[in-house]
């Protein structure tokens, strides 16, 4: 069943390497109700360079790179500049001296949420472009979740607020 959500989010993924990746969390964005997601620079998108639909994309999206929209942009700073001037609150999901825990944030009522690459993470540059950056804390001995599951954590802690 379907439910309203009080918010608009969508994911921005900058940088993801991983076909696996991007298809877990298209699948997880489809499951809170995200329409779009914007993969930017050389984050796979649902279709190869000949326009032919990614097999090892869909393997994993399990249909969900047919029900949200998949858009991909050549820069953060593009996608930025668009998702702000429609009135998006830009959100880091990153480690950052200027992080805030996830449970603490305060989300408005339209998200952008981006993630970054699966090792470098998010860059200065882009980061300067965010409204906020919030990370999960860590209490374990491993300093960091695999992307798609902390995009997986981030939607939800967004949704349930």
């Amino acid at each position: 069943m379907t439910q309203a959500r009080s918010r608009e989010i969508v994911v921005v993924l900058n940088d993801v390497r991983s076909v696996h990746n991007v298809g877990s969390i298209l699948r997880t964005a489809d499951a809170f109700g995200v329409q779009t997601v914007y993969c930017v620079g050389y984050t796979p998108g649902v279709h190869d360079r000949f326009g032919r639909e990614r097999a090892d994309i869909a393997k994993t999206a399990l249909g969900a790179e047919k029900t949200v929209e998949v858009v991909h942009v050549d820069t953060f700073a593009a996608i930025a500049t668009t998702l702000t001037g429609d009135g998006y609150h830009l959100i880091a999901l990153e480690q950052d001296s200027r992080s805030v825990p996830l449970s603490k944030a305060q989300f408005g009522k339209r998200i952008a949420l981006m993630a970054g690459n699966e090792v470098s993470g998010i860059s200065p540059d882009a980061l300067t472009l965010c409204d906020e950056v919030v990370e999960i804390p860590m209490y374990g001995e491993k300093e960091s979740l695999n992307v798609s599951v902390a995009v997986g954590i981030a939607l939800y802690e967004m949704v349930r607020q």
